[in-house]
């Protein structure tokens, strides 16, 4: 295992990176990553209003706000949002910008998942980028994991 990392973030996380790093010590097949986190979406019907209103206030026209607010409830569910993007000590690796809270990635050689970048794994520190995009509830963790095989068709379900 290369990085095992559980976290929590808050709303004033929100629009921020946290950033892991990894040394990995020499050439390996395939390299893992699992990342998690939850809640996905904010269960909190008054927190939702609350955040959607000030929304609407903060970039609404004038001449539309009313209308909008009274419409408050067609603007959920509200969701959290963390991304996953990956660097190699030469440069960057690509990035994962998905919606899902479950996540299995992969970089080898000649294969990566898609908006990963695959190619040789070099030995060297590497990092994975945590872009906390939106975070709404009043807490949301996450579980990070990275780790190397040695088998680049090794298949992990």
């Amino acid at each position: 295992m290369l990085l095992d990392i559980r976290g929590q973030v808050t709303p004033d996380d929100s629009r921020q990176h946290v950033v892991y790093r990894f040394q990995l010590d020499r050439l390996t097949a395939k390299i893992w990553i699992r990342f998690n986190y939850s809640p996905k979406v904010l269960e909190d019907n008054e927190r939702a209003k609350s955040l959607i209103i000030a929304g609407i206030d903060l970039y609404s026209a004038p001449e539309q706000k009313q209308l909008l607010k009274d419409a408050w409830e067609r603007y959920q569910p509200l969701t959290n949002l963390i991304t996953v993007s990956v660097d190699d000590p030469e440069g960057n690796r690509g990035a994962c910008h998905r919606h899902d809270p479950e996540q299995l990635l992969f970089l080898a050689e000649r294969d990566s998942s898609p908006g990963l970048t695959k190619g040789k794994l070099v030995a060297g520190v590497w990092s994975v980028t945590l872009s906390l995009h939106s975070i709404v509830s009043e807490q949301c963790s996450y579980h990070l994991q990275v780790w190397a095989s040695e088998e680049e068709t090794e298949c992990i379900g």
